[in-house]
This record gives structure tokens, sequence and C-alpha cells, in this order.
């Protein structure tokens, strides 16, 4: 085998619970994450060095050193096994670039399950996810896929059960917003509301028992009533154009509208697909936002083509 192909999801979180800062930095996270229909490709082949290349949309945003978390999965699977990491990692672009969509996070867990397969590691599906969680608290789920409960960061799973495929509109907006700044900002508003001088002030973050009985059922207007993101005023407040996206999705008639993790994506739950498409017309339409995409979920996580 020379090269290895892996196409691995984008997700949107139903729930984004957040609670206090930890000693670590981090914050603890009920994180309801579903994985939708827009992929990244990531090839990666036998070559005499690390190297990196990317092409697709917003592609030269994309970093081609060893900050990229494909580079660095590259390493530490190579560092576990004895192996210099010398392949050429590809990614062919599709989800959002620093819009809240775990761009970066799946091409991490692609480059991992690629590089895997392309070596023959025998790596067990504990120790794949245990250097995800590594890597970052969103690629244990690019991994894994479909719908899961992130706790701890977001990189303790466990998956959840879904009745049916829920339809989403995204629109993507015009530059990104960084995960670090956004944290910083909900934390800011905490203090400045009085609900977050310390992190003994938040509550302990837990997942929405209506959120996860509509996965279950599959039923889309009740997960429109329970969705939540306790990001999304923090993201607003640094973009507040994200404010007019937001309603004109409403305005079109959007069950739910939400900003897509740390943002600045907004995300669209609608009733099928004929709606996905009316949402979107309305959109691009509205002059709000950069792109817009159609897709639904759940979706496999990252899987070897």
């Amino acid at each position: 085998m020379t090269a290895v192909t892996v196409r691995v999801p984008a997700k949107v979180n139903v729930q984004l619970a957040v609670g206090g800062a930890r000693p670590d930095g981090f914050h603890g996270l009920a994180n309801v994450f579903l994985a939708v229909g827009l992929h990244d490709e990531i090839t990666v082949e036998e070559a005499d060095t690390l190297k990196i290349t990317c092409a697709g949309p917003d592609a030269a945003q994309v970093p081609l050193d060893a900050t990229n978390l494909a580079a660095r999965a590259a390493l530490a699977l190579g560092a576990r096994y004895g192996r210099e990491p010398r392949v050429h990692i590809h990614i062919a672009k599709d989800i959002p670039v620093a819009g809240g969509m775990a761009g970066g996070s799946a091409d991490g867990a692609g480059a991992l399950l690629a590089c895997d397969a392309l070596w023959g590691t025998g790596a067990s599906r504990e120790e794949l996810l245990d250097i995800c969680a590594e890597l970052g608290s969103d690629v244990p789920f690019s991994l894994v896929g479909g719908a899961a409960l992130g706790r701890g960061r977001g990189e303790i799973l466990t998956p959840l059960p879904v009745g049916g495929t829920f339809h989403w509109v995204f629109a993507v907006a015009d530059g990104g917003l960084s995960t670090p700044a956004v944290y910083a900002e909900c934390d800011r508003l905490r203090v400045a509301s009085g609900t977050g001088a310390t992190s003994a002030d938040v509550p302990e973050p837990e997942p929405t028992p209506a959120l996860l009985e509509a996965l279950r059922t599959g039923d889309p207007l009740a997960l429109a009533a329970s969705v939540s993101n306790d990001l999304q005023a923090a993201a607003v407040s640094l973009r507040p154009s994200l404010s007019a996206t937001l309603a004109a999705g409403t305005d079109a008639g959007a069950l739910a509208a939400m900003v897509s993790g740390s943002g600045p994506t907004t995300a669209f739950l609608v009733q099928d697909a004929e709606s996905a498409e009316k949402v979107a017309d309305a959109l691009r339409a509205s002059g709000t936002c950069r792109a817009v995409r159609v897709t639904s979920g759940p979706v496999p996580g990252a899987t070897v083509l």
C-alpha cells in the first residue's frame, strides 16, 4: 500500500454547555456532537519527508507546517510506533476553515487513521482515541462520528442513539474566530453579569434530557426547542454581524438558528430537504454571509476509502 485516503466529517454542536475555567485553562463541557455531511478527504502517501499540501475553499488559510493537526497526528503516531513520519499529507478541504465545525480536528483524525492504515501499525481504537485526545478536544469525535456526548473538555465520548436524519443549513462568515478568544469573551461576559466571577459560580454543565430524547426519536421540532450554545453570546459579541445572519435564517423559516461551536459559522436546523433549500436561498439573498452549505446528519466518522 503506497497511499491511503480517509474521508472525515464536519460537526455541529447541538448543545454546548460550558462550565467554569479549570486549573489547566480549559473549560468543563457537556458537548453534544452531531457529525454532518460536509467532508475533508485526507490522502497520505510515502515521501522523503513530512509534507502538507491543501486544496479547496479557503485552502490558503490552512497552515502547512507542524502546527497543522494532520502533521501533529503523523508525528504522534510515528513517535508511538517508532516510525519516521516521512509522508505527504494532502488535504482536500471542503469543511469551512476556522468556522466552528472542527475542520482542523477532522484533518487530524483523518491523517491519524490514514497513517495507521498506511503503516499497518495495528493500533487499537482506544489507542487512536487516546492520541486524538492529545491532539485536541474535538479530534476524538471526528474519528468516531455519528452523535456523541463529550465530557471533560469534550474528549471523553459517550455515543448517543439517533432515530432519524436531521437537515441543516450552514452560513459561512467572512474570516474566522479564535476559539480561545471566544472562550475568554464568554468568561468576561459571565463576570460582567455577575454569574461567573469564579468557576464555582458556574453550574456543572449537563446535557439537556429533552435534547437527548429528541435525538433518540429523530424529532426535528423537539430538537429545535432544546438546542443551545453557551458560546453564542460571546461569538456574537466579538462578531456582531452574526446577529443579522441568525435573523435571516430564522425569518426564512428555520426551526432553530445558532452559532456553530465557537463560530463564526451559523447553523440552521430545518424540517426537511425542501425547507433546507428555501432557507439556503434566503440566506444567499440576504447578503449576511459569504457562502451557504446544505447537508444532513448524522454521518459516520473518519472512514478509509
